[in-house]
């Protein structure tokens, strides 16, 4: 039987290719809100407005996102939208931005709250064509049906369900991708190892998504077996065919756990998403071995040229070669330096353990287990 599969929304990968963002968000209208955020190049942002007005559309700007802002924010982007009267929106900037816009996007239209939408009030028909142009990667859920964010009043993560049109395209310019040359490079890469590594993993993969989240598993492998640090950085073009690949498996397939328990642990503490990933990823590993040793084997594989006897051997060396990568890329095997409490986590844990997607994971996601983790990493 043929195999036949359409990928939406429409994806631009390469250099430069912000300059089609006016002929993609023209289709839409003429009135274009940009939602972006303090850390995105200032020249960036002018460059693109100028190429919405070649375009002969008019652009409003909300630059007002920065990394500690909250899910409230939204609601001042969607007042301006709607008060502007645009059209679409564009989402340029990092992953709090593109998260914000993205619920800006879907309450605009139907004029309902921050709060509101956390909450499940959702018209799955009404919303503002989002274009996104992402500065620091996709995440695992840019692609899927259903986003995670955090709910500022309890500061808890929520998963809230995303209109299956909501993107008209996702531009991704390995120009704008300025955080793979920074110190802190190695633990992005890692972490969309470890992302790509749990959809590959997961109970709903099918053919589809294992096609493609090897081939990410293979790239961010080549990653991170190359030098990385503040003055060689990273291969942008490859970790951004990484990046998009292992999103699309994702929405193929399904996060994992540890992308909910990382996430859970950013939303409380001030340690950065990437290296709480990277905190967790051996202790995951660990189980995937136990659940999925075939595929912790071929994982393992890319990692390390050394032959094995057997899946069962090749499967356990994964944890090895995931902390000697680690060890060589100096990213830490824990939150100590964050003085985190975990008091304060173990009700967000237990909070991202009851997600919806989490049942996908292919071994018992139990309390006491996600416990000693917390224990160990803190």
């Amino acid at each position: 039987m043929d195999i036949s599969f359409k990928v939406d929304p429409e994806i631009f990968i390469g250099s430069d290719t912000l300059s089609m963002a006016g002929t993609i968000v023209s289709r839409y209208g003429t009135r274009i809100m940009i939602a972006t955020d303090k850390n995105t190049d200032a020249q960036s942002v002018n460059r693109l407005k100028e190429i919405l007005e070649d375009s002969r559309l008019e652009a409003i700007v909300f630059d007002g996102i920065e990394e500690e802002s909250s899910a409230e924010l939204a609601d001042n982007i969607a007042e301006l939208s709607i008060a502007a009267h645009c059209d679409a929106m564009i989402s340029f900037g990092g992953l709090k931005t593109q998260i914000i816009a993205r619920m800006a996007a879907i309450m605009a239209p139907s004029h309902i709250t921050a709060f509101e939408l956390l909450d499940g009030n959702n018209s799955q028909n009404k919303f503002l064509p989002l274009l996104a142009i992402p500065t620091e990667g996709l995440n695992p859920f840019s692609l899927t049906k259903y986003f995670i964010t955090t709910d500022p009043r309890s500061r808890m993560i929520k998963s809230t369900a995303s209109p299956e049109n909501l993107y008209t395209a996702v531009i991704i310019d390995t120009n704008l991708y300025k955080f793979l040359a920074g110190s802190n490079a190695a633990a992005f890469v890692l972490e969309g190892f470890f992302c790509a590594i749990e959809a590959f993993c997961s109970a709903k993969a099918n053919f589809f998504s294992d096609t493609i989240l090897e081939r990410a598993i293979n790239y961010y492998a080549k990653l991170l077996k190359t030098p990385i640090d503040a003055i060689n950085g990273v291969n942008s073009e490859l970790f951004s065919q990484a990046n998009f690949l292992c999103a699309l498996g994702c929405a193929a397939s399904s996060p994992g756990f540890g992308a909910a328990l990382s996430t859970a642990i950013n939303a409380r503490s001030s340690a950065p998403k990437p290296f709480c990933s990277a905190a967790i990823f051996p202790h995951i590993a660990e189980r995937l071995v136990s659940a999925r040793p075939e595929k912790m084997a071929r994982a393992s594989a890319f990692l390390s040229n050394v032959k094995t006897v057997s899946t069962s051997e090749a499967a356990a060396a994964a944890i090895d070669n995931i902390r000697n990568i680690m060890t060589a890329l100096n990213v830490p095997f824990d939150l100590k330096s964050y003085n985190i409490s975990l008091d304060r986590l173990t009700a967000a844990a237990e909070n991202a353990r009851n997600l919806d997607f989490v049942a996908n994971s292919p071994y018992p996601v139990a309390e006491e287990d996600v416990f000693k983790i917390l224990k160990v990493i803190l």
